[in-house]
């Protein structure tokens, strides 16, 4: 799976959110910068590198995600523990604690997870 731009990844979210829609609803829940033709270019690039299709009604196109949300966050996720985590959770939660993102009570919930799991 080929990796998204930061504008394509902000796109396939307001697409996961609608299930589907024409570039002028998508347009509408993007931040106001954006413009159709920008928008268009996006989806059409989503297009070949087949995150998304589409179904044709005469000269406009209804977009649809072929590639659920859940399976793309395994891929990101795994991409990022691969090339930022030496391929280790253990790593991965060390960052978030030095970082100061996770609280006591999210790692004692992390524990109990990993304890019901075995």
């Amino acid at each position: 799976m080929e990796p998204l731009t930061k504008k394509e990844e902000e796109v396939m979210q307001v697409l996961w959110d609608l299930k589907k829609a024409f570039v002028k609803e998508l347009l509408a829940k993007l931040p106001n910068e954006n413009h159709y033709n920008t928008i268009s270019t996006i989806i059409r690039n989503l297009e070949t590198k087949k995150y998304v299709s589409h179904i044709a009604f005469g000269k406009t196109h209804q977009y649809f995600p072929l590639i659920s949300k859940e399976t793309y966050r395994k891929t990101f996720m795994k991409r990022a523990l691969q090339q930022y985590f030496d391929n280790s959770y253990k790593n991965l939660v060390s960052f978030f604690v030095k970082e100061e993102k996770i609280t006591d009570e999210e790692l004692k919930e992390i524990l109990e997870l990993i304890k019901k799991k075995k």
